[in-house]
Order: structure tokens, then C-alpha cells, then sequence
């Protein structure tokens, strides 16, 4: 009988904790834009849509560092319609636009 019997019920009553164990998504298979980091959490640039910008904006985004693999961090949001967002990359410190933040993919840090 591999199940614990309550006062409650009239049949076994099975607890399985393996099962919502391995319901939970690793955090390593979580990614999400960057502009929907909240601000002070660190992440590693998982993809960039570099299709979905214009070529003018996805070469500003490679000289300011953006790359996969490189460690980001949201620091401010501007105050109307939260644009632009400063971005710590490396050690230099961003600006962009959130629609352009939208084509990052990241990986909160553990």
C-alpha cells in the first residue's frame, strides 16, 4: 500500500513530489527580452534578432558590446514610456530604446 491514508478520504491518498519537481523549468532554459529585465537583475545575452532591427541600430548595438554572451544589466528606466533603458554592458554604461531591447534574448544569472 504505497499510499498514506487520510481520515478524510476512503481510498489511499498518493503524494508525489518527484512530478512537480520536474515540472518546474530549469533556469537555464528561461530566457526572456531585455526590456522586460527588471532593473538590478543581471542576465547573459542569450540571442539577438538582429533581423528585426535596422542596420543602422543593430551596428550601434555591436559597437556598444552587445553579443551572445556578454553579461547585461538594466540600471534606469526614463521616465515617459520608461525609454530609454540604461543598460550596464561590461563596464560601460548604455542607452537604447526598449523596441530595440525587445530584440535581445537573455538569461537571468543565477
Amino acid at each position: 500500500m504505497g499510499g498514506v491514508r487520510s481520515p478524510h478520504f476512503h481510498f489511499p491518498v498518493v503524494i508525489d513530489n518527484q512530478s512537480q519537481m520536474n515540472a518546474a523549468p530549469d533556469q537555464a532554459d528561461f530566457t526572456t527580452s531585455l526590456d522586460l529585465l527588471t532593473v538590478g537583475t543581471k542576465a547573459r545575452v542569450s540571442t539577438i534578432d538582429w533581423d528585426s532591427l535596422d542596420i543602422t541600430e543593430a551596428n550601434r548595438l555591436r559597437h556598444f558590446g552587445f553579443d551572445e554572451g556578454v553579461m547585461v544589466e538594466p540600471l534606469h528606466l526614463g521616465p515617459l514610456g520608461r525609454d530609454p533603458i540604461a543598460i550596464r554592458v561590461g563596464r560601460m554604461t548604455v542607452a537604447i530604446r526598449r523596441a530595440h531591447a525587445r530584440a535581445v534574448r537573455v538569461t537571468p544569472a543565477a
